[in-house]
């Protein structure tokens, strides 16, 4: 028996062998994978490591490298090994090269001087201005946010980027997750050098401007100078909603467009289309790269000698980088120039534009330069579509191989058939980063974009490009008024969508290992080749079937104690009303895959509450809201978990669960899960909890502000019979201004989409 296990043993692994030796020349296609792996194992730790710790494991598997023979698996892999402890090296280097002052507390009413660096129109009201800080209030340098993002409310301010303003603020650190897991935007925050973010009332002071220091900063507000001065052309020839859509194509400003047509594009699956993205760029550069070969072949001097293709290339390279000036340099922007760059170059070196190998290329070189690109979600999300659609056509052309010029009429019906295939191929491609990051789904996808596509395609951009042309003549008008007939075909597409029935799936939050599964399982399929492919599909099913266990948090506290969440009998949360507590409650049911308004559930129903406070119960446990001092005592003696909006009194002893106003304002959301005991089935359930804190980790971008053992605030026992004891105020440590949670970490996560 054990001679028949090592022959059919031995058998198995010659034929996986022979396998990796008949995709060997696609090993190349895992080089970012491999780095990628190592970029993900440092943000996945729980401390920071130091510097030259980051560089052992790189040091170790150089050595290691050099002692297995080259041409061998053995060798692929310890390469493999190399980039991943690579990536490791690199995203620790990337942090320290970034490293830059984050403000630690709010702070209030403070004077803010600086350098404006950028300017985005937050209609209808003010603009959100970008300041490389000079001064803030009265912080010494090594406190000072180098750069600050403040939304100024008043109407009437004009500042460009370059001038010099002062204005008086209400500032506080990048914000913290709203969930244990969830997106945190102060990580995103850290890499962009972003310091603070606030508001301001008052109407900012401007100074005249001074000369440009350096040519980076010349360079910087002349294209800012161009940006607004093409967006201003565009809004005079059109006017309303309709020329914030076209400048959010052309310029990538796009804070002219409602909240109700981001919502309309959203829903009905078109929101890649607001994003400049490798869509737009991909019609610019190659709307220049057609062009210019098509002038070039019509003069035969120059087509009969010269490698025409190539010169185009070289000029579809330039409109892209052009493009990327005049739209903002956004991050999907930039990583579009950059697939496009790796696809013109490889026509100048006579390889093929589409191919994976390029997709690779691009993937590697982006995760080099911004290694925390890789938890980016339009990253993840823009290079799951092209891989899949690269690797789909790939296979397509290899068995379908040399086919004769088909009928025109087949080429138009081919034309609409690639739209609905590459749009299926695209939305299963990135349907688990959908669900991972933003637990949706776009049901009617494919029609929304079987209509808009060929609009934006062969009307809108192509207007929009000509729109530039005509510009310095100032005949852009000629452009931009057939381009809003497309852009409002669009737009009626979107809206009709998004308000089908159905037309929004919600997908509660999955296990990260059901994601890890499914994405590595759809690289498995996309990147190798035989029969091997196939394996992939055991890892997705895999992801598939642990995605509905993600555990559901019970009780949820947020907002220093004074938002409450629990989990009725009928498995939906229900919350306490609190102060300016509504994008929490949204993020915590877009968690649970729930589709009701904020306001919906922020009524109370399953509590029952009085004067000074409320009480629930949760799978058997009593859960215990105080409102009041005069409710602590009892609450404290009665209640397995306790939840205080105000600091924790001594006598509150530790029957179960306290959680107080400092263990949120330190700890941020607590996550409370009730378990029924393993070992003793009629025993009281097991109460544990996850916080944002304790998730995160201490990170450079995320600072613990308690350590273990730390003494809490003694508070005098309250008159438990007329309560006329007052609890002090809880001003030793100040609650963050309630102004920047979904104008920036939502943001930021709804812009990353591709």
């Amino acid at each position: 028996m054990n001679n028949g296990g090592e022959y059919v043993s031995s058998g198995v692994a010659a034929q996986f062998g022979r396998a990796l030796e008949s995709n060997r020349q696609r090993f190349f296609l895992w080089s970012p994978v491999a780095l990628g792996s190592g970029i993900a194992l440092y943000f996945s730790l729980r401390s920071e490591p130091d510097l030259w710790l980051a560089f052992v494991p790189l040091a170790a598997a150089l050595i290691l490298q050099r002692l297995v023979p080259r041409g061998t698996l053995a060798a692929a892999l310890t390469t493999a090994i190399v980039l991943a402890a690579g990536g490791f090296a690199l995203a620790k280097a990337r942090v320290e090269i970034v490293r830059a002052p984050v403000l630690e507390k709010p702070m209030r009413n403070v004077a803010v001087t600086g350098k404006v660096v950028r300017v985005e129109p937050k209609p209808p009201r003010g603009a959100r201005i970008t300041i490389a800080a000079e001064t803030v209030g009265n912080l010494a340098a090594d406190k000072r946010p180098d750069t600050v993002r403040i939304r100024v409310l008043s109407n009437g301010v004009t500042v460009q980027p370059g001038d010099r303003m002062t204005l008086t603020a209400t500032l506080a650190p990048p914000a913290r997750p709203a969930i244990p897991g969830g997106f945190d935007f102060a990580r995103t925050a850290w890499f962009d050098g972003l310091g603070a973010v606030g508001f301001a009332f008052g109407k900012p002071v401007v100074e005249p401007r001074g000369p440009s220091e350096t040519f980076r900063e010349s360079w910087s507000r002349g294209v800012a100078e161009t940006r607004q001065a093409i967006t201003a052309r565009i809004h005079a020839v059109l006017p309303g909603e309709t020329g914030a859509i076209a400048a959010a194509l052309i310029t990538g400003e796009r804070g002219g467009i409602t909240d109700a047509t981001n919502d309309d594009y959203r829903g009905s699956g078109l929101f890649h289309i607001l994003s400049i993205s490798g869509l737009h760029m991909v019609i610019m550069a190659g709307a220049v790269f057609f062009s210019v070969r098509l002038v070039l072949a019509s003069i035969p001097a120059l087509a009969l000698r010269y490698p025409i293709k190539k010169w185009a290339a070289v000029a579809g390279i330039l409109a892209a980088l052009a493009y990327l000036a005049i739209s903002g340099g956004a991050f999907a922007t930039v990583r579009a120039a950059v697939m496009i760059v790796v696809a013109f170059g490889a026509v100048l070196l006579d390889r093929p534009a589409l191919a994976l190998r390029n997709v690779a290329l691009s993937a590697f070189i982006i995760l080099l330069v911004y290694p925390e690109s890789l938890f980016d979600a339009g990253f993840q999300m823009s290079f799951a579509a092209v891989t899949g659609l690269v690797a789909t056509y790939e296979e397509v052309r290899r068995r379908m191989g040399r086919r004769d010029e088909p009928h025109p009429i087949l080429k138009v019906l081919m034309f609409f058939g690639g739209i609905v295939f590459s749009t299926l191929i695209a939305s299963v491609a990135v349907a688990p980063f959908a669900a991972y990051h933003f637990h949706q789904s776009q049901q009617y996808a494919v029609l929304a974009n079987l209509v808009a596509i060929p609009i934006c395609n062969v009307v809108v951009m192509p207007l929009a490009l000509a729109a530039l042309v005509l510009m310095p003549l100032g005949l852009e008008a000629l452009a931009l008024v057939p381009m809003s007939f497309g852009i409002d075909a669009m737009s009626w597409c979107a809206a009709f969508v998004a308000k089908l029935p159905g037309a929004v799936g919600h997908i509660p939050a999955i296990p990260l290992a059901a994601f890890v599964f499914m994405v590595l399982g759809g690289l498995w399929i996309a990147l190798w080749q035989t029969r091997m492919r196939m394996a992939g599909a055991v890892l997705v099913l895999a992801g598939i079937a642990l995605a509905p266990f993600m555990p559901r948090a019970d009780v949820l506290v947020a907002r220093n104690g004074e938002l409450v969440a629990l989990r009725g009998a009928d498995g939906r949360l229900s919350a306490l009303p609190a102060r300016q507590s509504k994008y929490e409650v949204e993020r915590w049911l877009e968690y649970d895959g729930d589709a009701r308004a904020a306001s919906d559930v922020q009524k109370g129903a399953a509590f029952r509450c009085d004067g000074v406070g409320c009480i629930a119960d949760v799978k058997g446990v009593r859960v215990a809201v105080a409102k009041h001092p005069a409710a602590i005592a009892d609450d404290c003696d009665a209640a397995r978990i306790v939840v205080l909006s105000e600091p924790r009194p001594e006598y509150c002893a530790a029957r179960g669960v306290v959680v107080d106003f400092f263990d949120v304002w330190r700890e941020g959301t607590h996550a409370i899960y009730i378990d029924a005991d393993p070992d003793d089935a009629n025993g009281p359930p097991a109460v544990r909890i996850d916080t944002v804190a304790s998730h995160r980790g201490e990170r450079p971008w995320s600072p613990v502000f308690r350590r273990p053992n730390e003494p809490r605030r003694a508070l005098p026992k309250p008159n438990v019979v007329d309560g006329s004891a007052a609890l002090p105020a809880p001003n030793a440590a100040p609650a963050a201004p309630r102004f920047d949670a979904e104008e920036n970490d939502y943001d930021a996560l709804q812009d990353a989409e591709p």
